[in-house]
């Protein structure tokens, strides 16, 4: 097998990861933290790791066989993971490699599971990098690949084989434009979500980091409290409607984009059933804190419909403890992980019926593939 192509993959990745570094950096500078140094540092280290990975390989790039795109899809998470560690483990905070390795993986796969304690007191710059990992790894480190290959001459289809176990040679024609359009609408999301926040009362810095992990559905947070520490029904509210939004695939939105045709978005099987679901079962949490007698009206609406949403879009933020509703509401949140976990609405339950829509699509690619609805 001839590593140099994945080597130079990696290294463009890898490169382009260290200028993200640059960010934070900025950020601590801003408020005078020290923490600035840290982030220069790990910028520089993996700026040049990235460049020398490049290097290494002279540039080569050809064509990913199907078992070399099997191989980069695994040494990019891999890789990618070590080097966004650096910033957690230079940093005054203590994390162990162990630990800094764990947050920056659960930043990444936007898992959410944290070890860190006391945000409300941590740096800036660490907070803001926290975001960033969760909202890179939100719209996929495969789909942004995808948009990437092309321009280097790289058979992007095979990215998305690796990551499905599909082997038609053609499932989806022009993927650069395709995976461009996802980006440009990932992007749309998160500055529309960090206008939100920040008209109905969160600060400019806090406003852009909850954007970014909202829409990725990841739910990391700068506050120990998560949304809660914000006592407030619109925020509440306006994480509902971009966890939502961040939860419907993409695709979805390019054919109603290109064709003006917004109601297109609720024919979809998988979206009506995705909202009956949170409205049916919100209305059922909504009863169950009446008659447990611990919130009324909109009140209980509100934390039934949050917790639900942020439970099946896997984002993870809380406004209320729920395991205080009782044994038969966590048994349905339970349910909900597990429902909402494995089909993620957002990019990894895409079906080929979602591509109906865009230009070089056929009607015949649709037909072979979306009566079983395969994922891909």
């Amino acid at each position: 097998m001839d590593f140099r192509t994945i080597l130079a993959i990696i290294g463009a990745l890898v490169a382009s990861l260290g200028l993200a570094m640059l960010v934070p950096a900025v950020a601590d500078a801003i408020v005078g933290h020290e923490n600035w140094r840290v982030f220069l540092g790990a910028s520089l280290v993996t700026t040049l790791s990235g460049g020398g990975l490049w290097a290494s390989a002279a540039g080569r790039i050809e064509t990913l066989t199907l078992r070399q795109a099997f191989l980069l899809t695994t040494l990019i998470w891999v890789v990618l993971t070590f080097f966004s560690s650096l910033p957690f483990y230079w940093s005054d905070m203590g994390l162990s490699y162990t630990d800094s390795m764990f947050e920056a993986m659960s930043g990444i796969t936007t898992t959410g599971a944290t070890i860190i304690i006391g945000l409300d007191e941590a740096p800036p710059g660490i907070l803001l990098w926290r975001s960033l990992l969760q909202w890179f790894g939100g719209l996929g480190i495969v789909v942004m690949a995808i948009a990437v290959l092309p321009t280097l001459q790289v058979g992007g289809m095979q990215m998305f084989k690796a990551e499905a176990f599909e082997t038609p040679d053609k499932i989806l024609p022009r993927a650069a434009q395709i995976a461009g359009g996802m980006t440009t609408v990932y992007i749309g999301l998160t500055l529309f979500c960090a206008g939100a926040y920040w008209f109905f009362g969160m600060s400019v810095f806090d406003a852009i980091s909850h954007a970014m992990t909202t829409v990725a559905t990841g739910g990391f947070s700068t506050r120990d409290g998560s949304i809660e520490s914000f006592n407030s029904a619109a925020i509440d509210y306006t994480s509902v409607f971009f966890m939502i939004s961040g939860a419907v695939p993409f695709a979805l939105y390019l054919g109603a984009l290109q064709h003006g045709r917004w109601k297109q978005l609720f024919y979809d099987s998988q979206v009506r059933t995705f909202f009956g679901l949170i409205l049916t079962v919100s209305l059922g949490m909504t009863l169950i804190q009446v008659q447990i007698d611990i919130y009324h009206g909109e009140e209980a609406f509100r934390h039934a419909l949050f917790s639900v949403v942020s439970v099946m879009t896997g984002t993870g933020y809380a406004t209320i403890d729920y395991g205080l509703w009782g044994p038969l509401a966590m048994t349905i949140f339970l349910s909900l992980h597990s429902s909402g976990g494995v089909p993620a609405p957002r990019l990894a339950a895409l079906r080929f019926s979602d591509f109906r829509f865009l230009p070089g699509i056929s009607s015949s690619m649709c037909a072979r593939f979306c009566p079983h609805q395969k994922s891909i």
